[in-house]
Formats: C-alpha cells, sequence, structure tokens
C-alpha cells in the first residue's frame, strides 16, 4: 500500500446504501450496471473485493461499524430493538469530541423506529436530518417527508403510485440535496467535518421511478446463482429465521410493485394492480435503484469537487449488507450469509494521503472502518476494537466474521443464532442449537449451490473450521474492561 504522510485530519464523506450486494458495479465487472460515478470512484480510490459486513441485516451491521466491535457485543443483535444500548460509543461520538463537526442525512437505524420515531441515543450528531423508509409513517419529525410537503406534494400519496415516487422527490434525491447544502455551507473553511449519508436503496420495495426502471429490461438481466438443489437445502433450514420461503426465481409472483417482500419492508398499503414480480423483473428494478444512487453519488461528489473540498476529504462508499435477489430461491434478507448477502462494495478516497489508485482483494470487514477513521483523524484505536485500521500497511487477517441473533424471541418460534467464518477458500455457517450448517468450497464452488456440511471426505476440515469460528468468537465476545495497573 502506498499512502503519504498528513498532518491534517480529512474531512469525511461517508456514503452508505441499504441492502446493496458487492458485484453490482460496473468497474466491479457487473455487465448490466449502469453506474459511472461510481466506477469514476473505484477507478481513482483504494477499492476493496472483499469487504464483508458483520450481520446480514441493518441494525446490527449497522452498531458493529459505527463502533467497529462484533453486533453482539454492542447488545444490538436484532431489528426493532428498544433503543440504542450504548455500550460502547458510536465513531461519530469519538470524532465529534476531538473537534469534528458531525452530520447525518438519512438514515440511522440503531434502534426500531415502528410506530414511532427512531430514538437517539449519545450519536456526536449536531446536524440531524433524519429519514428511514421512505414512506409518510411518522406525524412530526421525518425530515424526508417534510421536504417533499415543502415541494409542495405528499409523500402518502406518491408511494401509492406503481410507476414510483418521480426522481425529483425520490428519498435518495433529497440525501444528495441535503449532503450538497451541509459540504456547500462548509466551504473555505479547514474545521472537519463527518457526514453520514444514508440512503434507503436499494431496499425493498423494489420500486424505482419508471424512468429509471424503463432503462433496465428484465429479460437482460443475469440470472440468479440458482439450482433446483437449492430449494430442498433450504428446506432443510427452514426452521431458521427468514424473510421468506424459497421459492424458483421464475416463480416469486410478488403481487404488488409498491408492497414489500416482508412487513418489514416498510412500504405504501396495499394498492394498484396487481404485477408479476420473477427474479428478472426485481433485479431490473435493483439496478434501476442503483442507478439513481449513482446519478445522486455524482452530484454530491461535484459539489465537493466545485467546493474546493476534494482534496483533502476522505470518500468512503459502501453499504450495511447485500440482498439474495433470488440466489438459491431467496429474496431479500435473514439468516442466511450467501455472498450476495454478507459481501458489500467498499471504496476509499483520500486524494491527500492515498495517493495511488489500487484494487485489493485483501478480507476486509466494515468493523474496520471506526479505527481507519480514528486514525486518519490522529487519534489513538481503542484497544476493545476488534477492527483494524485500512490505511497500515495490509490488514493480516486469515478469516472474516458474520453474526444473527435476531429471532431468539421471536413470535414465530424459531430460535435462531447463527455465526458465519469465511476464509479465502471456505465458508463454514454454524447455526447454533440445530445440529445444521453450511460449509462450501469457494473456490470449486464459488456460487455456493453444494453443502458440504455431512459430507464425509470434508469431516476433518469441518471440524477445524468449527474450532477457528469457536475461537473467533469467544475473543470477539470478551472484553476485558479497564486497563490492568499491576498484578493484583
Amino acid at each position: 500500500m502506498t499512502t503519504t504522510p498528513t498532518t491534517r485530519p480529512p474531512k469525511i464523506l461517508w456514503l452508505c446504501t441499504d441492502q446493496q450486494r458487492w458485484d453490482t458495479l460496473g468497474a466491479g465487472g457487473c455487465q448490466v450496471a449502469q453506474t459511472p460515478n461510481l466506477d469514476e470512484l473505484w477507478q481513482s480510490s483504494w477499492a476493496f473485493t472483499h469487504a464483508f459486513c458483520q450481520s446480514p441485516i441493518c441494525t446490527p451491521s449497522r452498531a458493529s461499524f459505527l463502533t467497529g466491535v462484533y453486533p453482539s457485543a454492542t447488545q444490538n443483535t436484532r431489528n426493532g430493538n428498544l433503543r440504542w444500548t450504548g455500550r460502547y460509543p458510536l465513531v461519530t461520538r469519538t470524532l465529534a469530541d476531538a473537534g469534528y463537526d458531525c452530520g447525518l442525512v438519512g438514515k440511522l437505524h440503531l434502534a426500531g423506529s415502528y410506530q414511532r420515531l427512531e430514538p437517539r441515543g449519545d450519536d456526536g450528531y449536531s446536524f440531524y436530518k433524519w429519514s428511514h423508509a421512505p414512506r409518510d409513517g411518522w406525524p412530526e419529525g421525518h425530515a424526508y417527508a417534510d421536504w417533499v410537503r415543502s415541494q409542495g406534494a405528499n409523500l402518502a400519496d406518491l408511494v401509492k403510485d406503481p410507476a414510483g415516487v418521480p426522481a425529483p422527490l425520490h428519498q435518495t434525491t433529497w440525501c444528495a440535496e441535503e449532503s450538497i447544502g451541509f459540504i456547500q455551507e462548509r466551504a473555505g473553511s479547514d474545521a472537519p467535518w463527518l457526514l453520514s449519508v444514508n440512503i434507503y436503496d436499494p431496499h425493498p420495495p423494489f420500486n424505482p421511478p419508471a424512468d429509471y426502471r424503463a432503462r433496465f429490461a428484465p429479460e437482460e438481466m443475469p440470472a440468479p446463482a440458482f439450482r433446483d438443489s437449492d430449494l430442498a437445502q433450504q428446506a432443510a433450514l427452514a426452521r431458521i429465521e427468514f424473510q421468506g420461503e424459497a421459492r424458483n426465481p421464475e416463480e416469486l409472483d410478488i403481487a404488488n410493485p409498491v408492497l414489500p417482500v416482508s412487513p418489514d419492508a416498510h412500504a405504501a398499503p396495499e394498492t394498484g394492480p396487481a404485477v408479476r414480480r420473477d427474479a428478472a423483473t426485481l433485479i431490473a428494478a435493483y439496478h434501476a435503484m442503483i442507478a439513481q444512487i449513482d446519478d445522486q453519488v455524482g452530484r454530491i461528489l461535484g459539489a465537493l469537487e466545485e467546493s474546493g473540498q476534494q482534496e483533502d476529504t476522505l470518500v468512503i462508499f459502501t453499504s450495511d449488507h447485500g440482498e439474495m435477489l433470488g440466489d438459491h430461491g431467496l429474496v431479500e434478507k435473514g439468516c442466511r450469509f450467501y455472498e450476495g448477502l454478507v459481501r458489500v462494495p467498499l471504496i476509499l478516497r483520500w486524494p491527500a494521503r492515498l495517493r495511488e489508485p489500487r484494487e485489493s482483494d485483501e478480507l476486509i470487514e466494515l468493523s474496520d472502518l471506526p479505527p481507519t477513521l480514528l486514525e486518519a483523524a490522529g487519534l489513538d484505536v481503542p484497544a476493545w476494537m476488534v477492527g483494524q485500521s485500512l490505511l497500515g500497511g495490509g490488514i493480516q487477517r486469515h478469516a472474516v466474521r458474520c453474526e444473527y441473533f435476531d429471532a431468539l424471541d421471536s413470535p414465530q418460534g424459531r430460535d435462531t443464532a447463527a455465526t458465519m467464518y469465511r476464509t479465502r477458500t471456505h465458508k463454514l455457517v454454524s447455526y447454533h442449537g440445530h445440529q445444521v450448517g453450511e460449509l462450501y468450497d469457494l473456490e470449486l464452488d464459488p456460487n455456493e449451490h453444494d453443502n458440504r456440511w455431512d459430507d464425509p471426505d470434508f469431516r476433518e476440515l469441518r471440524l477445524e473450521l468449527t474450532e477457528a469460528s469457536f475461537d473467533a468468537s469467544v475473543l470477539a465476545a470478551v472484553d476485558v474492561g479497564t486497563e490492568r495497573i499491576g498484578p493484583y
């Protein structure tokens, strides 16, 4: 790695989408992507091709990449939780204490927002423009819905249209508008700032504006990673929590374009005509949402350059987790650990320090982001952070971890606790308490169809990886507390 020393703390622009897979950018090899701005960012930056979230759902993933520890350590392991525990400080709180002007635009989701505004913890944000789902579900306090009203429209009406919310009034556009204003107001100042921009797409209900949808023909989309044998594999995992049942990707038959795949997706009430939603249609809509994201990210990055702040700004682009999108017959997310769900894009650009663009296949965790930000700001990295700074001489990691502890008190009675341990060549998934798991040889079976968990030829490797996963889980869970000052 080549870095250039700098003594000035950078400004930080942290762009995070919601539910975007790793394989969705043109620069990363996606043949149907329309992402020229993100491709240009990739090509001028440090791009990481093997970055992994620490949970395949929103809240625990975000809790992890905002603290630098695993979700189980934060005690925020599920969506819909009562409150943010605050067991570990958010990196934004630490940066604010060090003099950063921290702002948030869009989603936070460290606590549930079901039938209420999301309660804030000690997050460090002095600029706070909150938006959870892009719907008019809160009578006040939803900055995006307020902005739509200021434009002379009503979000409650817009979300009922099967053609999608028009691009000029979309949550993705609103995120860009607020971000551009934040950046422009701070032009000409050397004071450090951090802006966390959290776009809701490409999250369900897979309903992009009609003009973006028209750019992607379903028949031209790549097929999901699916074999008929996947249905038997998913049937064996039926007790393990997921947002929907496995189906042949050609027979999803999701009923309505403005409805989510599951009640968790926060869409509008049922309206409009029934529309067949096979996987090809969903994939086309998904890439249409990402194309819109690309346009708005381009606007944000353009404003950063025009304001004269690009050289001294560390730009991060990533997502909280991926999306199954028909792989293995599944849509959306839940307790599975396939590549489409746990592997995400990750790009870092900091012209003042990261002089030479590079593409890395190192195994990266999103928990690496807080120590990266602290090192960039010239601050000490706490010993309790499990992540490693990406600015050093290379990540020393043999495997990545991911966790799911979301349904231990599930109303459906599906007690679910699971961990993933992925090396460069193999992936072990343990569904704890169910005597079932998954083991894949990623070199011979990159699409993860052939489960070797019960294969006698893989018994020794399974035991080896199980022991390594257990060791990693114990080390991740233990917090030794305060610093040691003596022998007793």
